[in-house]
């Protein structure tokens, strides 16, 4: 291939950081110890942010959910993380 001068051309695009850890920060506590079982509503949330890439920019979705009913309690969109 390099005699023929064929060169190799990803497909795949750059991965994005959005999380920048200090070197002398600690990791937040396991509170549920990885058991996210609950026995009734509004005992357990659970929250997660996600973003995506627009036609105008990135968009960050935030939710959060009931771990027993699995229903979303709450969600937020903005063009940053800021919020």
């Amino acid at each position: 291939m390099q005699e023929l001068h064929f060169h190799v051309q990803s497909s795949r695009r750059k991965c994005y950081s959005t999380t920048q850890r200090q070197a002398n920060a600690h990791p937040a506590p396991d509170l549920v110890e990885r058991n996210f079982g609950a026995n009734g509503h509004d005992e357990l949330w659970a929250a997660d942010i996600t973003y995506a890439a627009t036609w105008t920019g990135w968009l960050y979705l935030a939710v959060v959910i009931d771990a027993w009913s699995r229903r979303v309690v709450g969600w937020a969109m903005a063009t940053d993380l800021r919020t």
